[in-house]
């Protein structure tokens, strides 16, 4: 007899992209076991420690490095001095005095931080000891409590085939636990994965200039429908993208016949792992979906960082961090 699987591995295989069982209705967390008020704040002050350390050590000045300062506002207009840009030069006022004035200005003290994050039901997958909600959930908290140590304003998008809700950015460790709470344990009400439609929103709202963290796990979702909001979005904004994945997206084991039911469809099929050549496909159609997606973000100038649901992720970040820092100076 087959087992019925509640993997999401993320390839085509037979027109579908596996998945695991939609989670257990509300009131419930991530793994669907319910969750008491207190039992939430508990796992919300958990996650808060568990990146402090990250956060205080190696990420706060890392963020400085790496986002601080983008942004430039308009001080004043003063003469030109030996040394200055000639470009700063304000041909206006040069031309009304007669003699060269530049601009002046000055780097914009706060930043805009926002998390584009999915949360539809392939999201709610693992097959290690943390769900790959979870693991984004600690990532961008690692991410947010660096902007709010840094006076930064943070805020938050979820999606699933539809944006179901905002939370205005603001400063402050007590919205920054708020945001936390809401990307652990909000329940949504869609299924699906609509890439285009968080982006194509961020678009239509956002109108200063933010960094915006996207994080999915960018499968079922063809990158030929978001790509166009992408590029817009990316020239908006300063975009980076968090991909959340799971090992047995990536290939399946030697385990007889599977069952295997997409999170999202309810559809299911019935595949022999024991088969080499099946195996063999289906890890190549993974390879292929993940490539597709990192040239697609990597053709409109969108970094990417890779993490594995249940595993460190502090590496990556560091990693991250250390790049954009470099190639800043």
């Amino acid at each position: 007899m087959a087992a019925r699987s509640r993997w999401r591995p993320g390839a085509w295989l037979g027109g579908l992209v596996f998945g695991a069982a939609p989670p257990a209705p509300a009131p419930s967390g991530p793994e669907g076991a319910e969750v008491s008020t207190a039992e939430l704040l508990a796992r919300v002050r958990w996650i808060e420690i568990r990146t402090r350390k990250l956060v205080t050590e190696a990420l706060a000045g890392a963020y400085l490095s790496a986002f601080k300062g983008q942004g430039m506002e308009f001080s004043e207009v003063r003469e030109y001095l030996p040394g200055d840009d000639i470009r700063a030069v304000d041909w206006n006022v040069t031309s009304r005095t007669g003699s060269l004035h530049v601009k002046k200005f000055v780097e914009e003290r706060e930043l805009t931080v926002l998390f584009l994050l999915d949360v539809s039901r392939s999201f709610a997958f693992g097959s290690g000891d943390r769900l790959k909600r979870q693991t984004a959930a600690e990532v961008a908290a690692a991410l947010a409590f660096s902007a709010i140590r840094s006076g930064d304003r943070v805020g938050a998008m979820l999606f699933t085939d539809a944006v179901e809700t905002r939370l205005p950015a603001r400063k402050g460790r007590r919205h920054g636990l708020r945001v936390l709470r809401d990307l652990l344990y909000f329940r949504p009400k869609g299924a699906g994965t609509d890439l285009k439609a968080a982006l194509s929103l961020l678009n239509r709202v956002a109108r200063r200039r933010a960094a915006v963290f996207l994080v999915s796990d960018f499968l079922g979702d063809p990158p030929e429908r978001w790509r166009r909001p992408l590029r817009v979005a990316a020239r908006r904004h300063d975009l980076i993208a968090v991909r959340v994945r799971d090992e047995r997206e990536t290939a399946l084991p030697d385990a007889g016949l599977l069952d295997l039911e997409d999170a999202e469809t309810g559809q299911v099929a019935r595949i022999d792992t024991s088969d080499p050549r099946v195996r063999k496909a289906y890890r190549e159609r993974a390879a292929e979906a993940r490539a597709a997606a990192a040239a697609t973000l990597q053709g409109s100038a969108v970094d990417l960082v890779d993490v594995v649901a249940g595993e460190p992720y502090d590496a990556a970040l560091k990693r991250f961090f250390q790049v954009r820092g470099r190639r800043r100076r």
